[in-house]
């Protein structure tokens, strides 16, 4: 039979092993909430306009920590700060886009955390060309008050073809 330490110390450990485990669905949760505003900034094709896509750029702000960084240079700018990333989020560079977050792999330390995410993105440009593009986020994390939040976002595009030529030719 076991004894009282060793029971509160497989106790300890399953707790720990559970955190983790709830940790790491949290930030599943964040991403997929993020991807799911930026996209929502959209309607039939065209960017949201006005007080309605300034309250969706605010609630993806919202999803940084107040020193956090949005990173998609070269082509779409270094944002720091709620209020940059907020001012980011409401000039979208496309019509229309969609975002799929896949293979994530996340790594918790306890109050942070960092990820990989594959991204596939169907969009539309500006001129009303459809493309697909595809890349990589390497994000951090930090719990701030109980609440996963993005510390760092850094987009690296590995193509964006357009849809008519597939994307054989579409390296970046």
């Amino acid at each position: 039979m076991a004894s009282v330490e060793e029971l509160q110390e497989t106790v300890r450990c399953l707790e720990a092993r559970l955190r983790a485990v709830e940790d790491v669905q949290a930030i599943q949760r964040l991403k997929a909430h993020y991807g799911e505003l930026v996209d929502r900034r959209y309607s039939k094709g065209r960017p949201r306009e006005g007080a309605e896509l300034t309250r969706i750029a605010g609630q993806i702000a919202e999803l940084f920590t107040d020193d956090g960084v949005w990173d998609g240079r070269p082509a779409l700018g270094l944002c720091q700060g709620r209020q940059q990333i907020l001012e980011r989020m409401r000039e979208p560079t496309l019509d229309f886009s969609w975002h799929f977050f896949l293979k994530p792999q996340i790594t918790v330390e306890g109050d942070r955390a960092s990820a990989r995410w594959d991204i596939l993105s169907p969009c539309t440009t500006r001129d009303g060309r459809p493309h697909w593009m595809v890349g990589t986020e390497d994000d951090d994390y930090r719990k701030v008050d109980g609440r996963w939040l993005h510390l760092s976002m850094k987009l690296s595009v590995v193509f964006l073809a357009p849809h008519e030529t597939g994307w054989t030719k579409g390296y970046v």
